[in-house]
């Protein structure tokens, strides 16, 4: 029984072991869980979603939803939004994200994302350059 029981607590404890956002795949869900609030004009829910450093800078959902509004209305109500590659660095993970607004222009935007004892928040959004056209 305890040969057969080795190779169960091996693999459990590997698993664990594992970064979290493989796992879970928690990152994308808090971004989409994000957007959705947007969409819904539902700021006390788009606020929760940011990490502790910018609540804190913030202060509250207005203030938050004032910097959206006039820094990355794209993502208040996307025609398209996806999930691209994401990458870990140190303790953060970097999810970057294709946003195509009403217009349809198209938006790339690097998600940084820490995980906070109370899961994944985001941290922080940067605009990504998008690489140039070939003719």
């Amino acid at each position: 029984m305890r040969l057969f029981l080795a190779p169960i607590a091996a693999l459990c404890l590997t698993l664990s072991a594992a970064p979290t956002f493989a796992q879970t795949n928690a990152p994308s869900d808090v971004i989409t869980n994000q957007f959705d609030a947007f969409r819904d004009g539902d700021l006390p829910r788009a606020f929760s979603y940011a990490s502790p450093m910018l609540q804190r800078y913030f202060r509250t959902p207005q203030n938050f939803g004032f910097m959206v509004q006039h820094g990355y209305s794209m993502v208040i109500d996307p025609d398209q939004m996806r999930m691209l590659d994401a990458r870990e660095e140190g303790e953060r993970v970097i999810q970057r994200v294709e946003v195509i607004d009403r217009k349809g222009v198209v938006h790339l935007l690097d998600y940084e994302m820490v995980e906070t004892e109370d899961g994944w928040k985001i941290n922080g959004v940067e605009f990504v350059k998008a690489p140039p056209m070939a003719v």
